[in-house]
């Protein structure tokens, strides 16, 4: 019965992702921002703090955190930071779901191989939208589209 909970979970939440998948990118780089920018003024005062004890370990955090406080305000003020540095981040979504993928084929892991080949595949097609078409939208429904591949598979699946 935990199997099944845990698949109605991931179709569930594949078809939200897939239903809205530009979520609150706005929001998400503001948030982003401001946590990044409270990040970067505790490591300017935690260096100024710290620079007693070690000048190093001070200064090291002093320019961590004006380099924290610049990305913070970045992605307050201009939303397409965000989206650049995101950018980054698919190229790492993409191989992490072919690694999953890979491991999931040879290890027999969650009990279907399936659901690593559809890893895989995903993960590729995933790699390949993030450098050719670079539209979040379509990324976010490859995403609920995993997720809720997953879920049936995992629900099908027999014990």
């Amino acid at each position: 019965m935990q199997k099944n909970a845990l698949a109605i979970i991931l179709i569930i939440l594949g078809l939200i992702v897939m239903a809205v998948p530009m979520l609150g990118l706005v929001p998400i780089s503001v948030l982003t921002g401001l946590g990044v920018v409270f990040l970067g003024i505790g490591l300017i005062i935690a260096g100024f703090t710290d620079r007693e004890v070690s000048s190093g370990l001070g200064l090291l955090e002093i320019v961590l955190g004006i380099i924290a406080l610049v990305l913070g305000l970045g992605f307050i003020l201009n939303p397409g930071l965000f989206s650049f540095v995101a950018g980054l981040l698919v190229a790492l979504a993409g191989l992490f779901l072919v690694i999953i993928g890979i491991v999931a084929v040879f290890t027999n892991a969650g009990g279907s191989r399936w659901n690593g080949v559809v890893a895989i595949i995903i993960g590729l097609i995933y790699l390949i939208f993030g450098y050719i078409i670079k539209d979040p939208f379509y990324l976010g429904v490859l995403i609920g589209l995993w997720l809720l591949l997953t879920g049936i598979i995992m629900f099908f699946q027999k014990d």
